[in-house]
């Protein structure tokens, strides 16, 4: 059987100066952003990726706490890079692992006091930085029209 090409090409018009000017304001100021974040979790005594973790968790939703899996598909990692970060958050007392009522093979994640103190004050910087964030690449992305 003979595979079939499309000859249709899509036609796009060239990038621009101003565009490309527009797409490297909002790169860096991304990278700015996570730059920022990276700071903020180490100045409250967190690696980035505890941070993300705690988010994750806290964020997920669920009606009832994530799984290490669920964890792993919005972290985007895999399944045994999660444990190891759980296992590491878990010793620092940051969260707790907890059997599911439903099926005792499953672990539920759910953050300590600790973790919840460390999650809060970042939370309202990041909140507040992807405003300002928000209010320039709007004003800068413009231009992509």
């Amino acid at each position: 059987m003979r595979e079939h090409k499309s000859t249709a090409r899509v036609t796009r018009r060239p990038v621009t100066a101003a565009e490309y000017q527009a797409l490297a304001r909002f790169r860096r100021g991304l990278r700015a952003f996570l730059s920022l974040s990276e700071q903020a979790a180490r100045s409250v005594g967190l690696t980035p990726a505890q941070h993300q973790l705690l988010l994750a968790v806290k964020g997920a939703d669920r009606y009832q706490p994530p799984t290490i899996r669920e964890v792993a598909d919005s972290l985007k990692l895999r399944h045994h890079s999660v444990v190891e970060l759980v296992d590491r958050a878990a010793a620092a007392g940051l969260l707790e692992r907890r059997a599911d009522p439903e099926d005792a093979r499953c672990q539920r994640l759910v953050l300590t006091l600790l973790g919840e103190t460390k999650l809060a004050a970042l939370s309202g910087l990041h909140r507040d930085e992807l405003r300002r964030f928000r209010r320039q690449m709007l004003e800068d992305l413009s231009s992509l029209g």
